[in-house]
């Protein structure tokens, strides 16, 4: 999955895509290098980030799915909001990402039932002013793995067939760098297989691989520079079975899905390709 932030403020490439023709043009790209779906947001999810109104996030992400979607590209709408992820679908939008786990808008689950689109359920405690200070856990895998569950039930009781779920844990969301939160999700991903859905991991850039990688003074490594260790990242999650990874530099971390497939394969049936990623595992 390549990320496409039609945003002036996320927090690793914000601004750079921000208008129409640049967004519709590097989703075209991210395509090219081998993205399976291009995540299309118009709302910024970085810690402290206010909101954005209706209009505007309807103004930024309509023309881009839109197109996006007409160049035969397989798109995917990161909203919060029911409607824009409404508009995306009928411009031809083939999975909602919705970070909020249908929290944020009532009217989210009602949508994906009625529309029987494919949906990425994230674990989230709280909007990106105050989702840090919502980060307390005992067992922060045992918490977020019955916190999904939770949410997929309540989901199910709306009308959403569990077969369109995709579960995200939410790595950054109400998860500290410096408490190892993130670390201990992404060691134990396979806590999350009784669940019985795929598995998104949002890893790209984010700041527990900057403080990963900081210098001798300390300080975290800006977040482009954390693209190596996004790849190293990749791999591994591929190797330990998720379904998808979301990306902002696509080719290397397709090479690094690659890779993953072979080592778990032994190699076998390495000339199938990488076929469509929609419509596996049921989603």
């Amino acid at each position: 999955m390549g990320v496409v932030n039609v945003t002036p403020d996320s927090f690793s490439d914000g601004g750079s895509r921000f208008d129409t023709a640049s967004a519709i043009e590097h989703g075209l790209r991210l395509a090219g290098d081998g993205a399976d779906i291009v995540d299309v947001g118009g709302e910024s999810t970085r810690p402290g980030a206010q909101r954005v109104s209706l209009d505007e996030e309807l103004r930024r992400v309509g023309p881009v799915v839109s197109e996006l979607a007409r160049q035969g590209v397989a798109v995917s709408v990161d909203t919060m909001r029911a409607e824009v992820a409404a508009r995306a679908v009928e411009s031809g939008a083939r999975l909602v990402n919705d970070v909020s786990g249908g929290l944020a808008d009532p009217a989210m689950a009602r949508l994906v039932a009625t529309t029987g689109v494919a949906y990425v359920l994230m674990h989230w405690r709280g909007h990106s002013h105050r989702m840090q200070d919502r980060a307390h856990y005992d067992d922060v895998v045992r918490e977020v793995r019955d916190e999904l569950r939770d949410r997929m039930s309540a989901m199910a009781d709306e009308g959403v067939d569990p077969a369109q779920i995709v579960l995200d844990p939410g790595l950054g969301f109400s998860k500290l760098p410096d408490r190892a939160h993130n670390w201990a999700l992404l060691a134990r991903l396979d806590r999350f297989d009784d669940l019985g859905r795929p598995l998104l991991i949002a890893g790209s850039r984010k700041r527990f691989l900057g403080r990963l990688l900081s210098d001798a003074d300390g300080d975290p490594r800006e977040f482009t520079g954390c693209d190596d260790a996004t790849v190293a990242l990749t791999a591994l999650a591929a190797a330990r079975g998720a379904w998808c990874v979301r990306v902002h530099d696509v080719r290397p971390n397709a090479d690094a899905v690659r890779v993953a497939a072979a080592w778990n394969s032994g190699g076998a049936d390495l000339d199938e390709g990488r076929g469509e990623l929609i419509g596996r595992s049921g989603v």
